[in-house]
């Protein structure tokens, strides 16, 4: 899932689960009110304000997500 968001590859097509699960994987904090997945780690700046549409993320959001792991340097190991 990790490359997928960071090569660009089908925005509005990435699972609503797997996106919070690579959040979580981070070390992001998750806050839930409503169908508002908040996350949130020390030394980001940004919150990241989640909400699916159906089982798929919103391409936006998928794009946000992308912006902060380039910006702070987030890299899955292998």
């Amino acid at each position: 899932m990790y490359m997928h968001i960071m090569l660009r590859r089908g925005d509005a097509n990435v699972s609503f689960f797997d996106l919070c699960a690579l959040l979580k994987h981070f070390g992001f904090l998750l806050r839930i009110k409503g169908d508002h997945h908040i996350f949130c780690m020390n030394n980001v700046d940004e919150i990241l304000n989640l909400q699916p549409k159906g089982k798929k993320a919103k391409a936006y959001q998928v794009k946000q997500v992308r912006s902060v792991f380039l910006k702070y340097g987030f890299k899955l190991e292998i």
